[in-house]
């Protein structure tokens, strides 16, 4: 696991923020201990890769690769079940499976879920900030 978790996990939304250093963000912008995926670094690299090039890939994947955690069997299928959820709840709700675990895994660990993605405004355990 690395580092000493804090109170968030952050999502590949909020990880984006950080990087970009938003203003939104500067209060989570110590990085002393939070919790992310490695699917969510797949996701930031991969944008990273697209927008940026190799070497800024490179670089953010490797700031926040000593916070990922693992994931459990019963996470997945949790996640799963979180996604069928709320894909019915909200017609055409584009929410990832990444996502979804990322939500499961920060109530599995007591740490706010952090993100800026609209499925999850007003859910609980949810610090969203736009």
């Amino acid at each position: 696991m690395g580092k000493r978790l804090s109170n968030y996990f952050f999502d590949t939304y909020a990880l984006h923020k950080i990087k970009e250093g938003d203003e939104a963000y500067e209060p989570y912008s110590n990085l002393s201990g939070i919790a992310t995926t490695k699917l969510n670094l797949m996701e930031l690299y991969y944008s990273y890769l697209v927008k940026h090039g190799r070497n800024a890939a490179e670089i953010a994947f490797n700031e926040f690769k000593d916070f990922c955690v693992g994931i459990s069997d019963e996470t997945i299928k949790e996640s799963a079940s979180l996604r069928a959820e709320i894909k019915a709840k909200i017609k055409g709700s584009n929410i990832s499976f990444v996502d979804c675990i990322g939500y499961v895994l920060a109530r599995k660990l007591k740490v706010k879920f952090l993100t800026g993605d609209r499925e999850f405004e007003g859910l609980e355990n949810v610090e969203f900030v736009k």
